[in-house]
């Protein structure tokens, strides 16, 4: 976690600033957390390849009287790297989300993010998309779990999940550029953004990383495994990172951000919460 006490940029509570991931205010320039952030984060599609591919882990699954999928028909799109992988459809689809979010998480660091982010940080983020990521393609694996038990292709929870990651790590994305391009006006500075996707709910980046979670979840294990992860980190955003961000906001924006609340009255999703 970074360090935020003697921070005069972040004028929250020592109890606000621990719970939160982000050291607020703070910009100074952190470059082997980030290198320890992209590398993490561009290797970690090749353990989930393995996984699908190889069935890396299986072996301990079987040993406990548990059966997985058979690897199915690999895919034929007539592109050679993707042919080349071996994988079927859905199994490249599974493949297709841990790239996307890898791309999408690098892009932010190197690009989007002004924060430190301490080799400490990296290394828990690189450890949480894993497990996340990792928890979605078993549940995919095991016959029990799995969302793909129907002969037909796509299955309806493919679908509704692809939707929800694409909505979701998009809106995510979008949200962040559209910040980014506002912070970097001199004009602005001091100024909260309410603009853009902010405008329809004032902590629009969680929720689409929120949506895009659930998908993929979804995506691998079904409708519970998504809800259950939807749920998860609808309620970390919702107990810890909106509030002590609240207090952030509050404090350095003033009558500014009341005036947002009150135009803004969502938090996480528009017209939802």
């Amino acid at each position: 976690m970074p360090n935020q006490q003697g921070n005069p940029n972040d004028p929250r509570s020592e109890v606000s600033k621990k719970k939160d991931h982000i050291a607020r205010g703070d910009y100074t320039p952190t470059h082997v957390g980030k290198a320890t952030f992209f590398l993490l984060r561009g290797i970690e599609p090749l353990l989930q390849y393995s996984i699908l591919a190889r069935g890396l882990g299986t072996s301990l699954i079987h040993r406990v009287g548990l059966r997985t999928l058979p690897p199915g028909l690999p895919a034929h799109s007539g592109v050679s790297l993707i042919d080349g992988l071996g994988l079927s459809p859905y199994r490249l689809i599974l493949l297709g989300m841990a790239v996307g979010a890898a791309v999408k998480q690098n892009i932010w660091v190197t690009a989007l993010s002004g924060e430190p982010m301490p080799v400490g940080g990296a290394v828990a983020v690189g450890i949480l998309n894993a497990v996340f990521n990792s928890i979605s393609t078993y549940a995919f694996l095991l016959t029990a779990t799995s969302a793909s038990t129907e002969t037909e292709f796509p299955q309806p929870a493919l679908l509704i999940g692809s939707s929800l990651y694409v909505v979701g790590i998009l809106t995510e994305l979008v949200a962040e550029i559209q910040r980014k391009r506002f912070k970097a006006n001199p004009n602005n500075k001091g100024k909260a953004y309410t603009g853009g996707l902010w405008s329809y709910a004032r902590h629009i980046n969680y929720g689409g990383y929120t949506l895009w979670r659930a998908g993929y979840a979804m995506v691998g294990g079904g409708y519970t495994l998504g809800a259950l992860v939807g749920a998860f980190f609808a309620w970390d955003f919702t107990n810890r990172a909106i509030p002590v961000l609240n207090e952030y906001c509050e404090k350095r924006y003033g009558a500014a951000w009341e005036k947002f609340k009150k135009d803004t009255p969502y938090k996480l999703l528009p017209f939802i919460y």
